[in-house]
């Protein structure tokens, strides 16, 4: 299972044309769920992101969470996230799960993400063509593995 989050001031997602999502300043998060992975990895990653403290307090520190600021989150699931380009020049994207199970998943995450932070949390459309619009504050941006329910 992987997690990107991004540090944003505003997001948003389309699909088909029309707006499923979209926040003010929060995380802006792309998952990915991989073959094996469980709701247990996505508890564990919901835990791990609601408790990251990467705003900045009022010295310029990365000293507060997404409570602290009161922020909102939009996640949109990215099977790409899983690509393996090792071998040629094709990506292979066979780690990524199973499309029925990675969306029950990537519902679950949401869920359990929505569970344990004040804020709102925005989704995209798992499966669909979608257009992300975002402004990164920073940058600042994290990669997130859970990996055999270890957090890298």
């Amino acid at each position: 299972m992987r997690a990107v989050i991004q540090r944003v001031t505003q997001a948003s997602v389309t699909a088909d044309g029309v707006l499923t999502g979209s926040i003010g300043k929060g995380y802006m998060i792309l998952f990915g769920a991989a073959d094996g992975d469980t709701e247990q990895d996505c508890l564990r990653l919901a835990d791990k992101i609601s408790k990251l403290r990467i705003f900045e307090d009022t010295e310029g520190k990365t000293n507060l969470s997404i409570d602290d600021i009161g922020g909102d989150v939009l996640v949109v699931s990215q099977f790409t996230l899983l690509a393996d380009c090792r071998k040629g020049n094709r990506p292979s994207f066979i780690r990524a799960g199973d499309p029925r199970q990675a969306e029950r998943l990537y519902e679950f995450f949401s869920q359990a993400l929505g569970e344990r932070i004040k804020g709102s949390v925005a989704n995209g459309v798992f499966g669909a063509d979608m257009q992300v619009s975002l402004i990164n504050d920073g940058p600042f941006t994290i990669v997130l593995d859970c990996i055999g329910g270890n957090i890298l």
